[in-house]
């Protein structure tokens, strides 16, 4: 048995770019930053930023589209893929894309940080409206309704809150 899943809580990048496929599946994908801070070799401490490349399909891309903007925080879950391209200069680079199935916006309307403050949270399975992910071929049986508890944002500490 194999298992691929990352969760990330970050900031939005760039404003999220909403597509449709031929089909009419919408397609969302923006950049979001994650950040850790870790003691340097003289001890000093330095933030660590990681890239990541997130695609969101149908309603939650439209949702993400619609509420989100640079410097938006974001809950995200999903696959991990490694993308390998080729740079102008003929340099192999990777990039860390997310295929996400969960999204909840974190933080308040009021906030510079955008999000809808819980009000979406991408949860749920529905086949027709939510279902994350490249379309795939469905058979003509029933949709099965099921719903998943979607994860609830904690309040954020600021880094003066933390004992240590």
């Amino acid at each position: 048995m194999s298992f691929n899943k990352i969760i990330l809580v970050g900031n939005l990048g760039k404003d999220p770019e909403l597509r449709y496929t031929p089909q009419g599946d919408a397609v969302c994908s923006f950049s979001m930053a994650t950040n850790e801070r870790k003691k340097d070799k003289s001890g000093e401490f330095q933030d660590v930023t990681t890239w990541f490349k997130v695609t969101l399909w149908r309603r939650q891309a439209e949702n993400a589209s619609k509420y989100l903007s640079k410097g938006s925080s974001v809950y995200i879950e999903g696959r991990l893929q490694m993308e390998e391209w080729t740079d102008r200069d003929g340099k192999e680079r990777f990039t860390l894309g997310v295929q996400a199935t969960d999204m909840q916006f974190i933080g308040s309307r009021g906030d510079n940080a955008g999000g809808g403050g819980g009000e979406y949270s991408g949860g749920g399975h529905d086949d027709q409206d939510t279902h994350s992910g490249p379309p795939v071929e469905r058979s003509s049986g029933a949709s099965s309704g099921s719903a998943s508890s979607a994860p609830v944002a904690a309040p954020a500490a600021a880094d003066d809150d933390i004992p240590f």
